[in-house]
């Protein structure tokens, strides 16, 4: 990707080196490996163990510190200021065009674990969205393990992780999100998850579009970046992280879908650049 000199958004917040306080209530060393092994072997999402066994929605701990808002001065930091920036550009664009008014979000970068809204969480975490405080959080460490545990390098497939978050918050905005959470209450079991899953995936179809259109913008894309976003969306899919724990595959336990859905959707974004193609909730 030819991000370099690209503008850099202004709605980051650098809370890299900052310690949780007293407040701050995280789970031991020895609790979070049983949660992740838990997770690993079910392909349960972390978060949604972690919330059950720290009642996250519940943590207090008062107001979280904040650090240096405006753009990193680190490399990697940039890179996801850029990024973010992009989005902002492409999501104004695309509320414009429904005649909407599109609100950033602020992303947070943090070492180790954070405070946010909707509790505290630590690294192993991986990327998240809050709604409650419009954020999204990432620890930029999460890049190494993408290339290295999961075997998808490069700037696109990075650039996806934060598309893919900041997808969330379109959702937000568009209300989907407390749709999809009125019609989880009225059903319990295997089609709430389905629900959530519909969710993740269209959250990579919202990635898609954002990548087609910051591509027709900027031109920035260069030959192997969207095959790398893929590899990353096949990565992450929730029957190869089960098998690569070991354990068979559970598709009544998925939370983000399998590598060929989350790549089909993500594809389907990168050929439209139309929100409306991004309906996963009327797909088979």
């Amino acid at each position: 990707m030819k991000w370099e000199g690209e503008r850099e958004s202004d709605a980051v917040e650098d809370r890299r080196g900052i310690r949780l306080g007293r407040g701050g209530a995280l789970i031991g060393g020895g609790g979070l490996l049983l949660i992740l092994l838990f997770s690993a072997l079910t392909g349960t999402d972390p978060r949604q163990v972690l919330e059950i066994a720290q009642g996250v929605s519940q943590v207090g701990g008062g107001p979280a510190e904040s650090g240096p808002v405006g753009a990193p001065a680190d490399e990697t930091g940039k890179f996801a200021a850029v990024v973010l920036g992009s989005t902002e550009d492409v999501w104004t664009e695309v509320f414009a065009e429904r005649g909407q008014q599109y609100e950033r979000p602020r992303l947070v970068l943090f070492s180790e674990a954070v405070q946010s809204a909707c509790g505290t969480a630590e690294s192993a975490v991986g990327p998240f969205y809050c709604p409650r405080d419009s954020q999204v959080y990432l620890d930029l460490t999460f890049f190494q393990e993408l290339e290295r545990r999961f075997g998808a390098p490069g700037d696109f497939a990075r650039a996806y992780v934060i598309a893919h978050e900041v997808g969330h918050h379109v959702q937000n905005l568009l209300g989907l999100s407390d749709r999809v959470t009125a019609a989880q209450q009225r059903f319990k079991g295997e089609r709430a998850n389905e629900l959530s899953v519909r969710l993740e995936l269209q959250a990579d179809c919202f990635a898609g579009v954002w990548g087609q259109r910051a591509n027709k913008q900027r031109a920035w894309l260069e030959p192997g970046d969207v095959e790398a976003g893929l590899a990353a969306a096949a990565a992450i899919g929730d029957d190869t992280l089960q098998r690569q724990a070991g354990g068979t595959v559970q598709p009544e336990s998925w939370t983000h879908g399998s590598s060929a859905m989350r790549v089909k959707w993500l594809k389907t974004g990168l050929a439209s650049g139309k929100l409306e193609d991004c309906d996963t909730f009327a797909s088979d």
